[in-house]
């Protein structure tokens, strides 16, 4: 799931709901289908929340954020799991992946926001937001940075790419001024001119004489 489907889910499935929470666990988390669907509510302790993975086995202890906080405090504790069937018992693994998958239909988001591609997405959040390989680590559960760089590698390559380009002189010898965070792609622009090249730039025909002779005797 990419950066417009994370906008996209978040705009289709309001606090409150249990489609809502499911989403925000697997994204604030980074945890897979199989850990999600079994949570509790005493996982949360007042140091994080604490997972065993089922896949390794690993032992975990994950800071609650804030914006996931909201929502846990927003939903009832009617059951001893998170989140459960609408008959009462706690879902399986299959049947969390299949809700899921019904309620992003239902929402008429697109097939990418699926359940197996939030894990992905909570690496590359993680890369964006420029944290070490071992708070990726730690949040996910890696056990090797091969992991951790098959996890972001989305994140890394666009951030690389942007400290590249503005490495590169422009034509007047000065440096691409670096776009401000958040604005990934856009140009900065520069007032009443056109922000593809530096001030005091001209054109060929502007600065060589022999094409201004032949625009005047054309």
């Amino acid at each position: 799931m990419d950066r417009r489907g994370d906008r996209s889910v978040r705009g289709a499935l309001p606090i409150g709901t249990k489609q809502r929470l499911a989403f925000a666990l697997h994204l604030s988390i980074g945890q897979r289908r199989s850990d999600v669907h079994r949570m509790t509510w005493a996982d949360g302790r007042q140091d994080g929340i604490r997972i065993v993975q089922q896949k390794t086995g690993a032992k975990l202890v994950i800071a609650c954020h804030e914006d996931l906080q909201a929502i846990l405090d927003a939903t009832p504790r009617g059951h001893v799991t998170i989140l459960n069937t609408a008959y009462g018992p706690p879902f399986t693994e299959d049947g969390h992946g299949n809700w899921s998958r019904d309620a992003i239909t239902a929402a008429g988001l697109p097939l990418d926001c699926q359940a197996h591609g939030f894990r992905k997405a909570a690496g590359r959040r993680l890369a964006d937001a420029q944290c070490s390989s071992q708070e990726i680590m730690a949040v996910l559960g890696h056990k090797t940075l091969t992991e951790v760089e098959r996890s972001t590698r989305e994140a890394d390559q666009a951030r690389l790419s942007r400290s590249g380009i503005v490495k590169l002189p422009t034509r007047n010898g000065s440096q691409v001024p670096k776009p401000p965070a958040g604005d990934l792609g856009k140009a900065a622009k520069l007032k009443g001119k056109s922000g593809c090249y530096p001030s005091g730039w001209r054109s060929q025909g502007d600065s060589n004489p022999c094409f201004r002779r032949e625009r005047a005797t054309s």
